[in-house]
């Protein structure tokens, strides 16, 4: 295809020939083909001017989306990190807290067991005791009961005395 400029239609000669058009109609028309031409091609480089700013305009925001992307990306990625690095820590809370929840009962159980052991001993203790003073308090009333007979066989002998005395 052969580009035609507005200046090439302008200065566009024709050869005369006795039967023809009219001279002053096909200026005319060329004129009119020639301003046509003109505004288009006008119209084109504008348009030409508007596609490369546009196309300029995309590939800045192209990049503005790439860029966004692997910033999206790379949050989701540390988000992602942030995560499982609280899971771990969250797992890793929960085994000491539980360890140590066996830890105290452990110790509790030991503990009880021990107060049991020493309730036991107290008793036997108790039971020791209680058997020992209950002898001991026998042993004092056999006394009493042996002292009452005494004193009895006293105030009888003294009963005697008194009354061989008389």
């Amino acid at each position: 295809m052969h580009s035609i400029s507005k200046m090439d239609i302008l200065n566009r000669k024709f050869s005369t020939v006795i039967i023809g058009y009219k001279k002053h109609d096909v200026e005319i028309f060329l004129q009119e083909v020639a301003d046509t031409l003109g505004s288009i091609a006008e119209k084109k480089s504008r348009l030409d001017m508007e596609v490369k700013q546009l196309k300029e305009k995309l590939k800045e925001h192209k990049d503005r989306e790439e860029i966004l992307q692997n910033t999206l990306l790379t949050t989701q990625k540390m988000t992602d990190d942030i995560k499982a690095n609280a899971n771990k820590q969250a797992k890793i809370i929960i085994q000491e807290a539980q360890s140590k929840a066996e830890d105290i009962l452990r110790q509790a159980h030991k503990r009880l067991a021990q107060i049991h052991e020493d309730i036991s001993e107290l008793k036997k203790q108790r039971t020791h005791f209680e058997i020992k003073l209950r002898s001991m308090v026998e042993s004092h009333l056999k006394l009493l009961d042996a002292h009452d007979d005494e004193y009895l066989q006293m105030e009888e002998a003294e009963e005697k005395l008194k009354f061989l005395q008389k």
